[in-house]
């Protein structure tokens, strides 16, 4: 199965339950922290350049944004999350939004989870790592970043990201750098197969 990643346009910024798009395709969602890089992680995917908004300040994304794929399939865009500049009323508007999104059990078809390669999971991660462990549903660590990594660091930092996640050894950890492509085709495949 192939998809014209060509074929994007940006939805909807959805901020409550109801704007969530309810037609049955598939919807892989991204989550991460607010500076982790999760657009470049989205726009490296696709081959773009700025499909997905990069801020220059951290934080921005402070809705469900919805990326329709080819009319086959949803790129679904978390707020980030961690960033202290948000005022906290707007982080517990955030982490509702998300929460009302998991609660519903027919909307994620896989989650693609974007941490730093460089470092250990801060306890925002281990939160959306519950997350995504609690819904049941397929997802997959990104370990964004790893152009910033030495070759000898890269295992080692692997291991550690998979051991603070407590994750079991059926979900893959993708070495990923939005900046060079590595990991890329890894990530598609996934999402690829997951459409089926």
């Amino acid at each position: 199965m192939s998809l014209n990643l060509q074929r994007a346009e940006f939805i909807r910024s959805a901020v409550k339950s109801g704007d969530f798009p309810r037609d049955g395709l598939p919807q892989v969602v991204f989550s991460g922290r607010s500076n982790v890089g999760k657009s470049s992680v989205i726009n490296r995917l696709l081959n773009r350049k700025n499909f997905a908004r990069v801020g220059a300040a951290p934080g921005k994304t402070t809705h469900i944004n919805y990326f329709l794929i080819d009319e086959r399939l949803y790129l679904v865009d978390l707020p980030g999350y961690g960033y202290a500049r948000v005022s906290q009323a707007e982080r517990e508007r955030w982490g509702r939004l998300i929460e009302s999104w998991f609660a519903d059990t027919s909307l994620m078809t896989l989650g693609a989870m974007i941490v730093d390669a460089r470092h250990k999971p801060t306890a925002d991660d281990c939160t959306m790592g519950e997350w995504f462990k609690g819904s049941g549903k397929p997802f997959v660590v990104v370990a964004n970043k790893l152009d910033k990594l030495k070759q000898g660091e890269v295992e080692p930092n692997l291991a550690r990201i998979r051991e603070t996640l407590g994750i079991s050894d059926d979900v893959k950890v993708i070495p990923f750098s939005a900046e060079k492509g590595t990991g890329r085709q890894e990530l598609l495949e996934e999402i690829l197969a997951h459409m089926a």
